[in-house]
C-alpha cells in the first residue's frame, strides 16, 4: 500500500464518517447505530493514520516505507496520548 492509496483511505474514512453523521441528525439512523459506527469509523482512521506515520518515520530513518504494516486496533487503540 503506497502513501497515496492511505490517504485515499483516509478520505474515504472521513467521508463515511461525515455522511453518517449527517444521516443521524436527519433522524434516519438511530443513536446506538451511530455511535457503534462511529466507533469503527475511529479505529480505522486511527489504524490509517498510524500506518502513514509508520511509513513517514521509515522513510526519515533510510528504511523502506513498504515494510511498515498496519497494527491492530487493540495495539493501535492502546498507545498513550
Amino acid at each position: 500500500m503506497t502513501e497515496q492509496d492511505i490517504l485515499v483511505r483516509i478520505k474515504n474514512l472521513v467521508d463515511r464518517e461525515h455522511d453518517l453523521r449527517s444521516r443521524a441528525t436527519a433522524g434516519a439512523v438511530d443513536p446506538v447505530t451511530e455511535r457503534q459506527q462511529l466507533a469503527e469509523l475511529e479505529v480505522m482512521l486511527d489504524q490509517a493514520w498510524d500506518l502513514l506515520r509508520q511509513r513517514r518515520a521509515r522513510i526519515q530513518a533510510g528504511a523502506a516505507p513498504e515494510e511498515a504494516r498496519e497494527n491492530t486496533a487493540r495495539q493501535v487503540e492502546g498507545y498513550l496520548q
